[in-house]
């Protein structure tokens, strides 16, 4: 098991850095390219949507190419893909390559992940909470080590970089494969195994489901949603330089890389449920507090409660949903990525709009709105949770008892 969380927080930490690496050199890529700042985020969008669709198609096509001719393969898109990124081609030709390095990230998140849950059994907050330390991390240094690379006029090594680490993690994955992986999965218990119970249990899962997935798509989109805004909030409350606002981003992501080291232990001593609706209470203090209170040391402390208390939410919530709804771990995780994938491309454009026309202080209610929808999803969650738990509690004479 150690060997799987070793591997799965290499590919984590690749596509920490996939993800932000186009965002990171967006400055010197248009003005290199000549392009405008809309064409650029068509590039991103593009990259996004191929992973969604990556994501997406990840249990489909783990049943056709077996999981490790998969996640193979993906990590040698991303080698081959950040490739072409680097050698600067034409326009269009990156536009074409965008969604299928997207396809590679958003892919090797979705496997690794269910990869880790399924393995992990009990362990899996920890398993979890671990690569996912490592995802923070590559968002964290993407942008630092980016920064080093543009001043020195290197914009472009910033995609040599994801490339060879992609091409490390390629190498460990082809001659370390855990051979836990190759275990056959749990087998059912006796209860899963009566077809009334079984029936029982669809049912309710595709409700259980569906509210864990709005769940994902309200917490990613706050986090993207605050990260991205966080420094315009700044700079229009504090007058802080863009340079100076920006900090709190890399602040945010610090303290939310710190809580995920202690996440997983922290949900496993209370329990996946106290653990989420302790830290989604938190949250919506926090935000409340943003609101009340906007000056510039006690948004920065705040900003970094925040990353604290969300750090261990979407690994917790992915391990609780997949012991909830039973039997599919790969479906259930894609869809539950996928899901945050969507709200993390919505609601940024919800709150971005909300600046234009409303202002900050608007701005500010509107996060500490999405943190009480949040905990509202949540409360729809346990209780649609325990709905499902108690409906499949057959008498004893159904099961043999």
């Amino acid at each position: 098991m150690a060997r799987l969380v070793f591997l799965g927080s290499i590919v984590y930490l690749v596509v920490g850095f996939g993800q932000v690496v186009l965002g990171t050199v967006m400055e010197p890529m248009v003005h290199a390219y000549g392009v405008q700042y809309g064409d650029g985020g068509q590039l991103v969008m593009n990259q996004f949507l191929g992973g969604m669709v990556g994501i997406l198609c990840a249990p489909w096509l783990m049943n056709r190419m077996g999981k490790k001719a998969l996640l193979l393969t993906t990590l040698a898109m991303i080698v081959v893909f950040e490739g072409i990124y680097l050698m600067e081609p034409s326009w269009p030709v990156m536009l074409i390559v965008s969604p299928l390095t997207g396809v590679g990230l958003g892919t090797s998140e979705a496997l690794v992940g269910s990869f880790v849950i399924a393995a992990a059994a009990a362990g899996a907050n920890k398993a979890m909470s671990r690569i996912e330390i490592f995802f923070g991390l590559g968002a964290l240094l993407m942008p630092l080590v980016g920064s080093l690379l543009i001043s020195q006029g290197l914009w472009k090594s910033s995609f040599a970089l994801v490339a060879i680490l992609a091409a490390g993690a390629f190498a460990l994955w082809l001659f370390l494969w855990p051979r836990i992986l190759e275990q056959p999965d749990a087998h059912a218990s006796h209860e899963e195994n009566h077809p009334d119970i079984r029936e029982t249990k669809a049912s309710r899962s595709k409700l259980v489901l569906a509210v864990y997935m709005l769940f994902f798509a309200v917490y990613v989109g706050l986090e993207m949603s605050f990260l991205h805004y966080l420094p315009s909030l700044m700079v229009h409350n504090n007058h802080l330089s863009e340079s100076t606002a920006s900090l709190s981003i890399s602040l945010f992501w610090t303290t939310m890389t710190i809580g995920r080291l202690v996440s997983g232990h922290a949900a496993d001593r209370w329990g996946g449920t106290s653990y989420l609706v302790a830290m989604c209470s938190v949250n919506v203090l926090l935000f409340l507090l943003m609101v009340g209170f906007d000056g510039l040391s006690v948004t920065f402390v705040l900003a970094a409660c925040a990353g604290l208390a969300m750090s261990g939410m979407f690994a917790v919530a992915l391990v609780f949903a997949n012991r909830t709804v039973t039997g599919m771990t790969e479906r259930t995780t894609s869809l539950l990525i996928a899901s945050g994938g969507v709200g993390g491309a919505i609601f940024p454009k919800l709150t971005g709009w909300c600046l234009d026309q409303n202002g900050p202080y608007a701005t500010r209610w509107l996060f500490a709105g999405l943190s009480i929808l949040l905990l509202g999803v949540l409360f729809g969650a346990v209780a649609a949770a325990r709905s499902k738990r108690s409906e499949v509690a057959l008498p004893s004479e159904v099961l043999g008892g």
